[in-house]
């Protein structure tokens, strides 16, 4: 799919402001909501769109730890890769997870609500997973930009 510049407005803003209203949306890219909306389906149809979501501030939900695991496997299989994907996408608290090159395999965005919990997540689920070698946490202490989504061209 070729992305137009409207198109990429309309990105730029559902990715910005995932709520405004179609009729909203046409009106601030320069289209009426019929067409708007039809280049908004095109572009979901697409996978451009991958979803909406709300962004939730973890603290009021009881989560107030944040930590990032560097995981490495034993084998480099692509079906032990696939298993371990597979096995940490069952673990709710494990909000991301991205396959490296070098010496690590696996980074993973886990958040608990305390140290304990945290410690009960690695150590049964993590550390205990057939195929991990070794897992090195860093706790993080404060995060200074966290923007979903990636950078539109204006």
């Amino acid at each position: 799919m070729r992305l137009d510049e409207i198109d990429l407005r309309i990105l730029g803003l559902l990715q910005e402001h995932g709520r405004m209203t179609n009729v909203e949306l046409a009106e601030r890219v320069g289209l009426t909501a019929p067409p708007c909306l039809r280049r908004v389906r095109a572009l979901e149809e697409a996978g451009v769109i991958q979803g909406y979501h709300a962004a939730l501030n973890p603290d009021p939900l009881g989560y107030g730890l944040t930590v990032f695991a560097m995981v490495k496997l034993r084998s480099q299989a692509e079906h032990e890769l696939q298993a371990f994907e597979h096995h940490v996408a069952d673990i709710p608290e494990v909000r991301e997870c991205h396959m490296l090159n070098g010496e690590i395999d696996f980074i993973l965005k886990i958040v608990a609500p305390d140290l304990h919990s945290f410690q009960r997540i690695l150590t049964t689920h993590l550390t205990a997973a057939p195929n991990v070698e070794s897992v090195k946490t860093s706790l993080t202490i404060r995060a200074s930009k966290a923007l979903p989504g990636v950078p539109v061209p204006a």
